[in-house]
């Protein structure tokens, strides 16, 4: 089985989500932005993850760089770029991590 993760970064904290290919939830948490922390938290999760998704905020590189340096396929997001669907229910950090992982899925990722 193939996952994807997205992660809706922000200054002090990221929320990451696991998703699986047919876009069943299998894991989301909101962590402070400590690489140590985000990678322990996708560590379960790595062997069946296609990629991580990392949204490219002025401060990306930090865990960007923690993440590869593990061998994980990241893929670095254009925030700028990404359109959300008109007339969603529900929006917030949550949404916007599955989001991300479901562009990847899609192969429709805009990357920075």
């Amino acid at each position: 089985m193939k996952n994807f993760s997205g992660i809706d970064l922000h200054s002090n904290n990221s929320v990451v989500v696991v998703s699986d290919d047919v876009d069943h939830i299998i894991y989301q948490r909101q962590v402070p932005n400590d690489a140590l922390q985000s990678r322990a938290v996708l560590a379960p999760h790595r062997e069946e993850l296609e990629g991580v998704v990392v949204e490219a905020t002025y401060n990306w590189y930090l865990l960007v760089d923690a993440l590869l340096a593990d061998g994980y396929h990241v893929h670095l997001a254009n925030p700028a770029a990404i359109r959300q669907y008109e007339g969603l229910k529900y929006s917030g950090d949550f949404t916007d991590a599955a989001h991300l992982a479901q562009l990847q899925r899609f192969g429709l990722l805009p990357e920075g």
